[in-house]
């Protein structure tokens, strides 16, 4: 019993890590930080079977395992790779893994519209921030894109089928909270597409959990929709007694002033809905778009937001100043005279003071 429970010791960009067993490659990464864990677009841990589709977390495996210390002769999926005693991982660290996800991404952006300035996922949007960091400058393509016929599924979701990449990730969230899925995935090639059953409406308590795990703008909310832009919304974590069962009431409201533009689940540091009790913290509908109102919801705070996402500009203090000590050393003389030049220098004006102008300095300040 105790060698089953025993932690498995691997190597991830030169930083040893320690695991349970059953782990997967991105698991693990992301226990090192953000800089280390690859990127996922398919892969949702709190969704049963997600992952294996996208293939941007591709890794190099240099050494499998203690016992056979061999390097895998591909790059594998890291969300659908199990670690192993001894095994060692490259990902930042190799160029192979580098190369491939560029090209990943250009895959990704061959049919993928470029309207970002009208797109209400723009500012949140993870294939931005994947092709920000590994998109090309230009691009190869010479065919027409892939369009869609616009569909309508009801009325508080948006279909964007044009901007989708097949991740499933909207479909299996409906096959796992709901009793009677009603959408999937259509025809097959370049013909594959998100739809309903006989054009059905999407109709039950947890629909709206679909726009959430979308990674780009194919699912959007239709009451936030060009209403607002994230980054000028405040993102504060509230939470109220939800009667719908499965609920829990946790959610993150986005705020202008005292406006209520649109709720969502809370997000972890990796996009994916937060845990609460060992559960994932899905909210009903009802929480998502009848409660508009602050008066609706007890406000706990603002949200934590990465800073180097544009939704946290000036969303926080400024960073503490260190304690000014010159002035104390200097027996109280003021720490502008120690560089006080006008005096002795043979250029400035000993009648300005450069540094007490209002306006930028010109000809007229200095000496002829």
């Amino acid at each position: 019993m105790a060698e089953e429970n025993k932690k498995i010791k691997l190597t991830i960009d030169n930083i040893t890590v320690e695991v349970e067993p059953g782990t997967t490659i991105v698991e693990a990464a992301r226990l090192l930080g953000s800089e280390f864990a690859p990127p996922t677009m398919c892969f949702y841990s709190k969704l049963e079977g997600s992952g294996g589709k996208c293939r941007t977390c591709l890794v190099e495996v240099a050494a499998g395992s203690a016992a056979d210390p061999r390097p895998m002769p591909k790059l594998v999926a890291s969300c659908r790779t199990q670690v192993m005693e001894g095994m060692v991982v490259k990902n930042i660290t190799s160029e192979r893994v580098l190369d491939a996800r560029n090209g990943v991404v250009e895959f990704l952006l061959i049919n993928h519209p470029l309207d970002c300035p009208i797109c209400d996922q723009a500012g949140e949007c993870y294939l931005q921030d994947l092709s920000y960091d590994h998109g090309e400058v230009g691009t190869r393509t010479e065919f027409v894109r892939r369009t869609f016929k616009r569909e309508d599924i009801g009325p508080l979701i948006q279909l964007h089928m044009t901007r989708c990449i097949l991740c499933y990730r909207c479909v299996m969230v409906a096959d796992q909270l709901t009793d009677k899925r009603v959408h999937g995935i259509v025809d097959r090639g370049d013909k594959a597409a998100i739809s309903t059953y006989i054009s059905k409406a999407i109709d039950n308590d947890f629909s709206g959990n679909m726009i959430d795990v979308c990674p780009v703008g194919a699912l959007t909310d239709k009451t936030f929709r060009f209403k607002n832009r994230v980054w000028f919304t405040k993102p504060v974590d509230a939470h109220r007694d939800c009667e719908t069962p499965g609920c829990c009431g946790k959610a993150t409201l986005w705020l202008r002033g005292e406006e209520v533009f649109r709720v969502t689940s809370r997000k972890d540091p990796w996009g994916e809905v937060q845990s609460f009790d060992g559960k994932p913290g899905w909210i009903c509908n009802t929480c998502r778009f009848d409660k508009k109102k602050s008066s609706d919801w007890v406000v706990e705070g603002l949200t934590q937001i990465s800073r180097h996402s544009v939704i946290g500009a000036n969303k926080y203090k400024v960073l503490d100043v260190p304690k000014e000590t010159i002035r104390e050393v200097m027996d109280g003389r003021d720490p502008k005279l120690l560089m006080d030049i006008h005096a002795v220098s043979d250029v400035n004006n000993p009648a300005i003071d450069l540094s007490k102008l209002n306006r930028p300095a010109h000809s007229g300040d200095f000496e002829k």
